[in-house]
C-alpha cells in the first residue's frame, strides 16, 4: 500500500463560511485521527469536575461541535443531524449544570 492511499483528503472549501474555516481544517486535518477526540473528551472530564469554572471547557467543546456541525450540515443525513444536535445539547446541558448549581 503506497503513502499516498493512506492519507485523509485535504479539506476543500465550497462556500464562504468554509473557506474561513479551511486554515484551521487543514491544522486538524493533519492530526493524527485519535487527537480531536482524546482532545474533546478530555475537555468534557476537565469540565464535568471544575465546578462552575467547568463551564469554560465545556463551552469550547460547545463551540467546537457546533462548528464542525455547521461544517459538515449539508453532507449529513437526518439521522446524523439529529444526533450530532443531540450530542450539542447534551454538553449545552451539562455546562448550563456547571453553570448554575443547585
Amino acid at each position: 500500500m503506497s503513502s499516498s492511499s493512506s492519507r485523509r483528503p485535504e479539506p476543500v472549501a465550497t462556500n464562504a463560511f468554509e473557506r474561513a474555516s479551511l486554515p484551521l481544517t487543514r491544522v486538524i486535518a493533519g492530526l493524527p485521527p485519535a487527537v480531536p477526540i482524546i482532545v474533546v473528551f478530555a475537555l468534557v472530564l476537565v469540565g464535568a469536575f471544575l465546578g462552575p469554572w467547568g463551564a469554560i471547557p465545556l463551552g469550547i467543546v460547545v463551540l467546537f461541535l457546533a462548528w464542525m456541525l455547521a461544517l459538515s450540515w449539508p453532507r449529513l443525513t437526518s439521522s446524523e443531524r439529529l444526533m450530532r444536535v443531540a450530542v450539542i445539547l447534551l454538553v449545552v446541558g451539562v455546562t448550563a449544570v456547571r453553570l448554575f448549581p443547585r
